[in-house]
C-alpha cells in the first residue's frame, strides 16, 4: 500500500487563497467548481493546499505568456 504525502500545512479558506491570488472570492469559488483551481471540500466548505496553488500558478504562467505574445503580435 503506497503512502499520501501529508502536507502539514493548514488548509487555506476560499478568503485565503482568494488574498493570496489578489482576486475576489467569487473568482476562486468559481474556479474550484469548474475543477480549474485544485481545491477539495471538508463538510461542504472549499479547502486548497498552498502548494497545489503554487504548482496551478506556475501551470498558468506559460499559458499567460504566449496569450501576451499573440495579443502584441496582432496590434
Amino acid at each position: 500500500m503506497q503512502e499520501a504525502h501529508v502536507d502539514n500545512a493548514p488548509a487555506m479558506t476560499v478568503r485565503e487563497v482568494a488574498g493570496y491570488l489578489n482576486v475576489d472570492e467569487k473568482t476562486v469559488y468559481r474556479l474550484a467548481q469548474r475543477g480549474e483551481l485544485p481545491g477539495f471540500k471538508v463538510a461542504g466548505t472549499w479547502r486548497f493546499r498552498k502548494g497545489d496553488i503554487d504548482g496551478w500558478i506556475e501551470r498558468q504562467l506559460p499559458a499567460a505568456t504566449t496569450r501576451a505574445r499573440k495579443r502584441d503580435h496582432h496590434k
